[in-house]
């Protein structure tokens, strides 16, 4: 319902953005020499940052009252008078799309505002908070709902931190040119107020100095185009997808500061439920070391994770804070193993429910997850990643039930030239839905995927 005033509202600002949430597992530590001037763009601009907040509040709203004249913005007095009650707030059942990816998208703009400002991570989430609460509350008729507060909550806090980290990545101040001017419109796409205030400042295309963290970042990335088949019930198809996985920062530099490290993964496909069919965030919020040797070392972590899982087989989304573990072991010739593992409260998850509730397809949950992922790499030539997800959660807004989710993936693959690999990755998802009123479901959604892949390393 929002998909189309989100995207009209990236264009007023100038244009779009993008994501297994455990932590990055096979990055060796690595980092540049910080050559480069101080980053002049920590001097707060509250003025500037409260107009382009305020943006993110009105241009979205008038799309809907003056353009596509919908019945929630027909707002008045009275249902602001309405909505400020908190005994008048109740879960919705707008689509899973627009309640798990919209909604966090629609927050990571009142972050980006202030943290493309100068304001830091923390500064800029009460930002978010109020962002979220003000649209609730002001900008809709329809009654406020607990589920859209959370997800365009925490969830645009995670994508506005990822997103504003990845744009400022990007533009090399060095290069000019085709090379620069893409990268410049790449940046905005990903972040519109970076972007935006980058024009603002004189920045787009000026030849300067990088930031001192965008040249001491290390950032690496790999990029796959395949098949993949998902079996529903004995039947599937195979379809062409892509998948983009990026890694910045490393677990063991910068672990005192707010998402220094950060995974995303991205898949796209070209099935008939979504074109985005994951958006997977891993953010570091804090570290300790606990050993770091001449063959090993490791590292505990606490993080924000942001899933959303949309594909023909099966859909899902979470938003959760977890404790993790971080270990790397050094072998012989170039081989080595990492592993992660980790636990803790999923906040607010969206589980399929086949028997729908008041129309809507999925119930709403909270309650805990765990996680373990190997990395074995073998001479630079041959890999093999194994990893477990699972969960327990009771049902908050449904029919009554609970579930236990798990899932398993593996990848082989092998290193056959300068950046390119070919991959392999079976694996399942599992879904056991035991309800109160209702048959118990049991679902299993096996898939494979096969795919040429390219690795880049920046910095």
């Amino acid at each position: 319902m929002r998909r189309l005033y989100l995207l009209l509202a990236l264009i007023a600002f100038g244009h779009y953005s993008l994501a297994q949430s455990s932590p990055p597992a096979d990055t060796a530590s690595r980092a540049s020499p910080l050559l480069s001037a101080p980053d002049t763009t920590s001097r707060h601009r509250f003025k500037r940052a409260a107009f382009q907040w305020g943006l993110a509040e009105l241009v979205p709203f008038a799309v809907d009252r003056y353009i596509r004249n919908v019945d929630f913005a027909q707002i008045s007095f009275s249902t602001v008078g309405h909505n400020l009650k908190p005994s008048n707030w109740s879960w919705d059942d707008d689509p899973f799309g627009t309640n798990q990816f919209a909604h966090p998208y629609h927050g990571s703009l009142y972050f980006s505002a202030f943290r493309a400002n100068g304001y830091s991570f923390w500064q800029s989430a009460p930002a978010t908070l109020a962002g979220s609460y003000i649209w609730e509350t002001v900008a809709e008729k329809q009654y406020p709902s607990p589920n859209d507060f959370i997800n365009t909550t925490f969830g645009g806090i995670v994508l506005g931190e990822m997103t504003y980290r990845l744009s400022n990545q990007i533009v090399n101040n060095h290069t000019r040119g085709f090379k620069r001017q893409f990268s410049e419109v790449l940046s905005l796409i990903i972040n519109p107020m970076n972007g935006l205030n980058r024009i603002l400042d004189g920045k787009w295309g000026k030849v300067d100095r990088n930031s001192r963290e965008r040249d001491s970042t290390y950032v690496s990335a790999e990029f796959d185009i395949g098949a993949r088949r998902f079996n529903v019930d004995h039947h599937g198809r195979i379809a062409a997808y892509g998948h983009i996985r990026l890694l910045y920062g490393t677990p063991f530099e910068n672990y005192g500061t707010p998402f220094s490290n950060i995974s995303v993964n991205a898949e796209f496909g070209s099935d008939d439920s979504s074109k985005i069919n994951m958006i997977s965030v891993y953010g570091s919020l804090a570290g300790w070391q606990i050993q770091h040797s001449g063959t090993s070392r490791h590292l505990a972590t606490l993080s924000a994770n942001y899933d959303y899982i949309h594909n023909e087989a099966f859909f899902y989304s979470a938003q959760s804070v977890k404790f993790n573990l971080f270990s790397e072991f050094s072998l012989i010739g170039k081989s080595r193993i990492v592993s992660s593992a980790g636990f803790g409260p999923v906040l607010l998850a969206a589980v399929p429910d086949q028997y729908l509730f008041k129309g809507r397809n999925y119930d709403y949950t909270a309650g805990g997850g765990i996680y373990v992922n190997v990395n074995i790499t073998l001479f630079d030539k041959l890999f093999y990643r194994l990893n477990y997800r699972g969960g327990l959660l009771k049902t908050i807004n449904g029919n009554e039930s609970h579930y236990a989710l798990q899932a398993v993936t593996s990848e082989f693959g092998y290193h056959f030239a300068d950046h390119l690999s070919v991959c392999a990755e079976p694996g399942y998802f599992y879904l056991h839905g035991f309800y109160k009123n209702f048959n118990d479901v049991m679902a299993k959604y096996p898939y494979v995927r096969v795919s040429l892949r390219y690795n880049a390393n920046f910095n």
